[in-house]
């Protein structure tokens, strides 16, 4: 049984109808099959149960009839409205995070990916660990049953917090050895750019028809979680890194994105996003506004960005893609998935590229000809003079460029 709670006035009914046939969505993507939907809407919310008492009988008499063995609400439970709903509904309940790191869990399959899951879950599951108990095997964790008692509680908690403070630590690491390979990309002068959009926008599906590659696409949500990396050559013979990164997805939770910021990172770091968007999708507005959520969440906002209104192949009227693009500045319009206008996306790349050029003055030493080789091949020379020591050079370079020539920049 899926559950949708409205807040808010009941004049809202299409949103709310929205978020019922995106929790669908998420719930088919763990492979559940849904037997039933229930929309409610509350002005307020109740300490206790969350809805009224006069709706959840209705869904355990709708449960009851239906046979169903579990409840999904599409809203974040605190663990005594989520106790208190399984001892009424005699049935498990499952709110809207544990529904996300479900298919999280399902799709991990690198060591950090998993170690990434693995911390959520475990942030997760540490403040309703209590007493009256839920089943802690539910969320993967296997650490204890229903209704342990307080010592060992205690001890459950003091072995969570071990372990998250180790998966923390190796995260660290795994973070540090990615920042290694990052430089030598910066060092290297090349550009990366990440894909980023919600979940669905044919990401991936775009990842391999730029490069070649194999990655995995599916109709269900969340199917890419761990972090693709491929590079590829543009028609100027610069040569770029694309990487595809997590699917976003209104209200995020926000421990979930402290839980996956080492993924999150390829955002953060990136010289130019790439924002897929699935025009196709009747949502699509709402879907970039969450996306943009995320990015102020991650405080990267003011990057340089082209949008991509993606899935042109689904829509059956495209008069209206000219008023889209003029909504999205720096968009164009493409299908991944049948390559139409690829090229036009790579021209908008190379432009946009370009114009992350700045005119910088630099002193380097007059042993440092390798330099001055690099600045002629990546930029453009405006003026060069020579003394006894040092090497004067004015010249047009991109940011990748200027950012390993930081330490010869004159103030």
């Amino acid at each position: 049984m899926l559950v949708t709670v409205g807040l808010g006035p009941k004049d809202k009914t299409a949103d709310y109808k929205s978020q019922a046939l995106e929790l669908q969505e998420l719930a088919l993507s763990t492979g559940v099959k849904v037997a039933g939907e229930f929309l409610c809407y509350r002005d307020r919310l109740t300490a206790d149960l969350y809805i009224g008492e006069g709706k959840v009988e209705e869904i355990k008499q709708l449960c009851q009839q239906e046979g169903i063995d579990t409840v999904i609400f599409n809203n974040d439970l605190s663990g005594t409205q989520q106790r208190n709903l399984e001892d009424v509904l005699e049935k498990k309940t499952i709110d809207r995070t544990q529904l996300i790191l479900d298919i999280f869990a399902r799709h991990a399959k690198t060591m950090e990916g998993k170690m990434q899951v693995e911390l959520a879950q475990l942030e997760y599951l540490l403040p309703r660990l209590t007493g009256k108990g839920i089943i802690l095997s539910r969320l993967g964790g296997g650490i204890g049953t229903r209704g342990p008692g307080e010592q060992k509680l205690e001890v459950d908690r003091r072995k969570i917090r071990d372990h998250i403070s180790r998966l923390k630590k190796d995260l660290d690491s795994l973070v540090q050895r990615r920042e290694t390979i990052r430089k030598k990309r910066k060092e290297s002068s090349v550009p990366t750019l990440t894909l980023i959009g919600y979940t669905s926008a044919g990401k991936s599906t775009l990842l391999n028809s730029l490069t070649g590659s194999k990655q995995r696409v599916s109709k269900y949500l969340f199917t890419t979680l761990d972090p693709l990396s491929r590079s590829i050559n543009l028609s100027n013979n610069q040569k770029i890194v694309l990487s595809d990164t997590v699917g976003f997805i209104d209200n995020l939770p926000t421990h979930l994105i402290e839980a996956f910021k080492a993924t999150l990172e390829e955002v953060t770091e990136a010289d130019l996003l790439i924002h897929v968007l699935d025009i196709s999708d009747q949502r699509f507005y709402e879907h970039n506004d969450a996306v943009w959520d995320v990015l102020e969440r991650l405080d990267t906002t003011e990057k340089p960005m082209v949008t991509v209104l993606n899935k042109i192949d689904k829509l059956s009227d495209r008069d209206w893609l000219g008023k889209y693009q003029q909504d999205f500045p720096d968009s164009i319009a493409i299908s991944a998935l049948t390559g139409e206008n690829l090229g036009g996306l790579l021209n908008l790349i190379e432009q946009k590229l370009e114009k992350m050029i700045t005119l910088i003055s630099l002193t380097l030493p007059i042993g440092r000809m390798d330099l001055v080789n690099l600045i002629y091949r990546e930029g453009q020379v405006k003026s060069i003079g020579y003394t006894a020591d040092s090497i004067n050079i004015e010249a047009m370079l991109p940011s990748v460029v200027s950012y390993k020539l930081k330490d010869y920049v004159n103030n």
